[in-house]
């Protein structure tokens, strides 16, 4: 079944905002290499407490949600960039995020978002920045 995404996205608000965890299969290659969009599903919980490199969903101001890294945090401020973009970021506020990807499912497979190893690869994808639009021609080719 297939629903608008602001019907979805409001039910997955709803279910969060009650303590219940949703998993969600992801569309788009906003968030390659680390999720691949069709392949992969994310697990979600309510956002409590917000760190530099969470994967969270967030509804951005006049648009619809986006699920993105934690690039800076501000005070209220969140940027937030796809691990697949090169330079787009978007802004919201803390209020704004809605849910924490938690767990990463991959063939069956859970990757878990908070443990330190995973934490340090997106700390180094992060600062290849510069050579991203290398790295994900090379991934893409890799994974297809």
């Amino acid at each position: 079944m297939q629903l608008p995404n602001h019907l979805l996205f409001s039910e997955i608000e709803k279910l969060l905002e009650e303590g219940h965890t949703v998993t969600l299969r992801t569309k788009g290659s906003s968030m390659f290499p680390f999720i691949v969009g069709g392949r992969d599903s994310v697990v979600l919980q309510k956002a409590e407490k917000l760190q530099k490199g969470d994967i969270v969903l967030a509804r951005l101001p006049g648009k619809d949600y986006v699920l993105h890294r934690i690039y800076r945090l501000r005070n209220e401020e969140v940027l937030l960039m796809g691990d697949g973009n090169l330079c787009a970021t978007e802004h919201c506020m803390r209020k704004d995020v809605r849910g924490k990807v938690t767990a990463i499912i991959r063939n069956g497979k859970t990757i878990d978002c908070e443990a330190e190893g995973e934490r340090r690869r997106a700390r180094w994808w992060q600062r290849l920045l510069p050579l991203r639009r290398i790295l994900i021609k090379i991934g893409k080719y890799v994974c297809t």
